[in-house]
């Protein structure tokens, strides 16, 4: 930013505070109030931290406020607010704008804020002004905390936090271009620190116990000083190399060396004899260009080989989410005596402060006192100093805090929690990211910590050592977390040294777990099954709870409870929008709910909360009502069979026919069973874990010797342990092993070459069997695709490969199978050897079905007849189920039944085949007008005959279960061809009633010939479909919504609207053209069908014209009282008396 566009206001406020003159510094009078005005224009600064920029260009840190406290420290007001204002001005860009802005103009700005926070780092590199900190700090320290002030404890944690604010500034790359053991900026910071003596102060911060307040300041202010540092540079620091070092040096070097010969070589061989312009043109037969012709090359022939069509075309933009995730910046080698000082700090570190300072932080973090995210700071501290333990003579009580199976639950739920965030919040997933990397670095550090506690010479570390790997091996989650991410890892979130940690860490996990297992004869863990079961909810009590018997004992229960008095409760709800008199019902049925739970005392609180509510009527009992008046009314509440609200969503139906609420839930089952080491590795046999090793692999040249090793080594355990090598039979692998094998320092990979020389020699020898194993190179294979492979290839139907569908039952095997059921369904289980031995494994559960005496679901040809013939002639009566299962004659349940109707497509619904309840129970199957007195029958004609609906008409549901054992009655097919002519005489009897009493002869003359137009068009087209009943006329149209009519139309089987989206009733797919021509014939009365009811139905047919008449007179007359009706047919009946033998009269002969 330009110095002169600074804000006036701003400008002279900078001005005030004084001016430098050579080293001195010289302040203004108004000095103090104008570091507050900057504190207070920092506070109202707009989004793109506007004064924050103006400030830094016109360096205000390095000319004002450090010459300020370096020179007048004595005025502690002054010293202070100039420790508030750098505090706010050095804080990270990121706290400033809360992420990485993505606006280029944002992010202009927010490059800006960094490049002056950079400058600032540079100006702090002075031992002069971490000298100044440091007396600060000290004096402070010095005071005890009953002397320390509020404004002392504010002082110490500033200049905390504004050591870490400088550590934090990032480098600049563009202007630190150091190599090795040259001194960077951030290099001299800590030289400053360390001259100045605030690095002691650290310590003894982190060791104190007064000061365990700091604890977590302290562990940033560390983690940031090791930033660039590694355990291993600093172990080694100031000490000889050893033969070891010396020795991988010598083969680093002698591997780039072969390498250059070879590119040398190479560059010889490629020059030509002729003069380059002369190079030649060659056709590349067989290699098609853009049009039919052969490509024709125009460079020397040892060019060829890296020839590709994609030369001189555009790069494909790689999409951004497609994008493999970056490494983060290498670790660089700082210069030698900043090591130095480095490496002392953390050996005085683990002696004094390393337990106790971590003690603390995990406390903090447990009892979340700490800030978001700061436990990366202890996953840090946790690996990076029990690493720097381990190569500086192992010493397990320098890190025992965190060596434990605490530390080991801690990490894991946090690998956990950090995948789940990297899924859930995918803007910030790279953060998540790098927090899970540290996470795992921690995880690996702690395995490493035990193997090294393993090889100690003490027996009392070794013990511990075998403790915890007890644990870690027993517990299925520490088994299972690198098998998941190795399973979920995605390049494109996780950066390859995520890859790398994660395959070293495996092969130390599997290799501790190895030789755990050889000295054990059997190693029993522990394994977690996720089991999903369904509970069935209860909605209302069930009839056995309900009984009189059960509502005694209840009422029992709970009568001794009732004789104290208890707290109300609140009866109703004053905001809901249910009405009063609704609530009123509903407090009823919640006293009723407590007396069935058995809590007496709530009921009588809800019931005296509801009497004040509701003192009218006296519903819950008067004012003044005595104790005893007060149970006997509880009593009755309990007995009483109050309405209740159906439920909102109903359970599914079940073959029994209840009705049950199921919810699924899950548990886990937690069991423990004996390791196979062999069936663990087994896990690792998969593509999803092999192409992680192998694009790890893809870097081989860049990769460190051990990280080589774990990719060979697992591998190997895949190839040859587990004897599938086929699971590495893929193109792009043959690739990098080609890659390998024609590197020209090759040698340095002799594990890797070894390896690749052994699968391809596989390969090939399983080619020279398999003509089909070139084209499993290009995919991927599962186990199940990796045994066929090697194994032989399965036909269709035949073998059980894993993953695959059970095999179909071919024509001649169902043929087969039910011959033997024909043949063997009358024997017994001790015939079971007369089976032959021949017979397809697919047979034996159903054939081991037969033999212990279950029923097989087989239908002949004449069984599926009688069963057609069966519903046909019980297909209008009330109970088709039940009158079918006591006439089938092979034996069948009743969900069997519904079953095999439903699929031969004789009912389309389940519904259809319940049983139907009579509005009068006690006379099924009888007239409703004979067997009556005059009273019962003027009763039934006036409730029975109306043109409402009714409940008692229409179908209820009842579902039963018969046992199979059950004798059933047994009938010849032969008397079962047609429908029961009672069941056309009853059709017939309604149509007499519909044509000669409520003149509804048109509507049924139009029903009779869509039957028969309907009838016609299926035996010409073949085409069975549902044919919708539209009524075009008036007449028709009324006749349509009529209850009469629509019985005749459910008895004739033409199907009632399913749902709301149906209008109009349909005739079945399921009838046939001969019966819908025999329920058009049934429509049409004739002279034989009037005469053949016979002197035994003259009364019934009376009955039915007098119920047509009072149906009439009803219409015309719906305010007459019954009574009034009754008196009417009475004078009726006395009027037709010598009319009824009138030939025109329904009731006559």
């Amino acid at each position: 930013m330009d110095l002169y566009v600074m804000n006036c206001e701003l400008l002279a406020t900078c001005s005030a505070l004084g001016y430098l003159e050579e080293d001195t510094y010289h302040r203004e009078p108004d000095c103090l109030e104008s570091v507050k005005d900057l504190i207070r224009y920092l506070r109202h600064e707009d989004d793109t931290r506007d004064t924050r920029q103006q400030l830094g260009a016109g360096q205000i840190l390095q000319n004002d406020l450090l010459p300020i406290i370096t020179q007048h420290s004595q005025d502690k007001a002054l010293f202070d607010a100039c420790i508030r204002l750098m505090v706010n001005l050095t804080q990270p860009a990121l706290l400033c704008f809360g992420k990485v802005p993505d606006d280029p103009t944002v992010r202009h700005h927010f490059l800006e804020v960094v490049s002056y926070l950079q400058a600032y780092k540079e100006a702090f590199a002075n031992e002069k002004v971490f000298g100044v900190l440091s007396e600060t700090l000290y004096t402070l320290l010095q005071l005890d905390w009953d002397q320390r002030q509020e404004e002392d404890n504010l002082l110490i944690e500033r200049i905390l936090l504004l050591v870490r604010n400088v550590l934090h500034v990032p480098a600049d790359p563009y202007e630190e271009k150091n190599v090795d053991d040259d001194a960077s900026v951030h290099d001299k910071l800590l030289w400053a620190i360390h001259m100045s003596g605030l690095d002691d102060l650290i310590k003894f911060l982190a060791s104190a116990q007064s000061e365990q307040q700091w604890s977590m300041h302290v562990l940033e202010v560390i983690s940031l000083m090791f930033r660039d540092q590694t355990p291993e540079l600093l172990v080694s620091a100031g000490q000889a190399r050893s033969a070891q070092e010396k020795q991988r040096d010598a083969q680093e070097l002698e591997a780039l060396r072969q390498k250059e010969q070879a590119e040398k070589r190479s560059r010889t061989l490629q020059r030509g004899t002729r003069h380059s312009r002369f190079g030649g043109s060659y056709v590349v037969q067989g290699l098609k260009s853009i049009g039919e012709k052969d490509v024709i090359y125009h460079r020397g022939l040892h060019n060829f080989k890296n020839y590709t069509h994609d030369e001189g075309k555009a790069v494909r933009r790689v999409p951004k989410r497609k994008l493999h995730a970056r490494d983060s910046e290498g670790k660089r080698r700082s210069a030698l005596n900043v090591r130095l000082f480095l490496r002392e700090f953390c050996v005085d570190f683990l002696e004094n402060c390393y337990n106790r300072l971590m003690y603390l932080v995990k406390e903090g973090l447990i009892r979340e006192q700490a800030q978001q995210h700061d436990e990366t700071y202890y996953l840090w501290a946790l690996s990076f100093f029990m690493a720097f333990n381990r190569g500086n003579g192992f010493r397990a009580d320098l890190v025992s805090e965190t060596m434990s199976i605490r530390a080991f639950h801690f990490i894991e739920r946090n690998i956990t929690n950090y995948y789940e965030m990297m899924l859930t919040d995918r803007k910030e997933a790279t953060s998540w990211s790098r927090r899970m990397h540290l996470a795992l670095k921690a995880y690996q550090e702690l395995l490493l910590t035990v193997n090294e506690m393993d090889r100690s010479r003490d027996e009392n570390i070794r013990q511990s050592a075998n403790v915890i790997k007890s644990n870690i091996f027993y517990l299925m989650e520490y088994r299972e977390i690198f098998l998941t991410l190795l399973r979920k890892f995605d390049e494109t979130k996780q950066p390859r040294t995520f890859l790398r940690d994660l395959v070293e860490s495996t092969h130390l996990f599997l290799r501790m777990l190895e030789r755990f297992c050889k000295g054990r004869n059997n190693l029993v863990v522990q394994k977690k099954r996720v089991k999903r079961k369904k509970s069935k909810g209860r909605k209302n009590p069930t009839a056995a709870e309900t009984t009189p018997e059960a509502l005694e004992e209840t009422w029992g229960a709970v009568a001794e409870e009732l004789r104290a008095l208890t707290e109300g409760a609140v009866p109703f709800d004053a905001a809901s929008e249910t009405p009063l008199e609704e609530q009123r019902t509903e407090a009823m049925v919640r006293v009723q709910d407590a007396l069935l739970n058995r809590r007496g005392p709530e009921a009588l609180g809800l019931l005296r909360a509801a009497r004040e509510v509701w003192p009218e009527g006296d519903v819950f009992g008067s004012a003044d009502v005595e104790p005893e008046e007060e149970l006997q009314l509880l009593k009755q509440i309990l007995i009483a069979n109050l309405p209740r609200p159906p439920p909102p969503e109903p359970g599914m139906e079940e073959e029994d026919g209840e009705l049950e609420e199921e919810e699924e839930l899950e548990s886990v089952r937690v069991s423990e069973t004996e390791f196979n080491f062999l069936d663990f590795i087994k896990r690792f046999a998969s593509p999803n874990i092999v192409r992680p090793y192998l694009l790890l692999l893809r870097s081989y040249s860049q990769n460190s010797p051990h990280t080589n090793h774990c990719i060979t080594r697992m591998l190997h355990r895949l190839a040859v342990d587990l004897k599938m090598d086929a699971l590495l039979f893929q193109l792009s692998v043959f690739c990098l092993f080609n890659k390998i094998l024609g590197d020209p320092v090759a040698t340095a990979y002799k594990e890797l070459v070894t390896f690749a020389k052994f699968v391809l020699n596989r390969f090939f020898a399983l080619a020279a069997i398999n003509n089909k194993a070139f084209v499993e190179l290009l995919f991927w294979k599962s186990v199940g695709a990796v045994r066929e492979m090697t194994e032989g290839y399965s036909k269709p139907g035949e073998g059980c490969v894993e993953g695959s569908k059970k095999a179909k039952w071919t024509p001649e095997e169902e043929d087969e199978l039910r011959t033997l059921y024909v043949e063997h369904r009358d024997s017994e289980g001790k015939q079971r050897t007369s089976l032959p031995s021949s017979f397809p494994v697919l047979l034996s559960p159903i054939l081991s079905s037969i033999w212990k005496g279950t029923r097989i679901v087989l239908w002949t040809e004449e069984q599926e007849e009688e069963l057609q013939m069966l519903f046909e002639e019980f297909r209008d009566s009330d109970d088709v189920l039940g009158n079918i299962l006591k006439k089938v004659t092979a034996k069948r349940s009743r969900a069997r039944l519904v079953d095999k109707l439903l699929s031969m497509g004789l009912v389309s619904d389940r519904r259809e085949l319940h049983k139907k309840r009579r509005r009068n129970p006690n006379a099924p199957g009888k007239s409703a007008a004979m067997g009556m007195t005059e009273e019962e029958f003027l009763a039934d004609l006036t409730g029975g005959l109306t043109e409402e609906p009714m409940d008692g008409d229409e179908e209820e549901e009842e579902d039963e279960e018969e046992s199979e054992g059950e004798e059933l009655a047994r009938q010849a097919p032969a008397a079962r061809g047609k429908k029961s002519w009672m069941a056309e005489r009853e059709i017939d009897k309604w149509s007499l009633k519909l044509y000669f009493v409520t003149g509804m002869s048109g509507p049924l003359l139009w029903l009779q010939n869509c039957l028969n137009r309907t009838a016609d068009d299926r035996e010409e087209e073949g085409l069975f479909q549902p044919v919708p009943i539209v009524p075009l006329t008036e007449e028709n149209e009324d006749a349509m919504e009529k209850k009469s009519f629509q019985r005749l139309l459910r008895k004739i089987g033409v199907r009632a609207p399913a749902d709301e989206q149906e209008s109009f009733w349909r005739i079945p797919a399921q009838m046939r053209p001969s019966q819908l021509r025999g329920a058009a014939e049934v429509l049409s009365p004739s002279q034989d069908a009037l005469a053949a009811g016979g002197e035994a139905d003259s009364h019934e047919q009376r009955a039915q014209a007098l119920r047509a008449l009072l149906l009439a007179r009803k219409m015309k007359q719906p305010s007459a009282s019954a009574e009034h009706t009754g008196q009417q047919i009475r004078h009726w009946l006395s009027e037709m008396a010598p009319y009824s033998q009138n030939p025109m009269c329904p009731g006559s002969k």
